[in-house]
């Protein structure tokens, strides 16, 4: 696998970890009247740790893919 295949595959995964995320939250908190927004004015509770869940998997991805790009750029941060 080449560095385009392995960085457009840690992609689909970092997309695929936001999608459940936000998935997630549209299971678990109501929208607002116009069915855009989520509504928190009923404070909707959320299992924490199942957030941490879902926030670890986004962070790792992004942190993955964040590492190829400094090292690819040569970028400081």
């Amino acid at each position: 696998m080449d560095e385009k295949e392995m960085i457009e595959k840690e992609l689909a995964k970092l997309i695929d970890a936001r999608e459940s995320f936000l998935a997630y939250l549209d299971e678990t908190i109501p929208k607002d009247k116009q069915g855009i927004a989520f509504d928190f004015s009923h404070h909707p509770t959320l299992d924490a740790k199942k957030v941490y869940e879902y926030f670890y998997k986004l962070d790792y991805q992004a942190r993955k893919i964040r590492g190829f790009l400094v090292s690819k750029m040569d970028l400081k941060h």
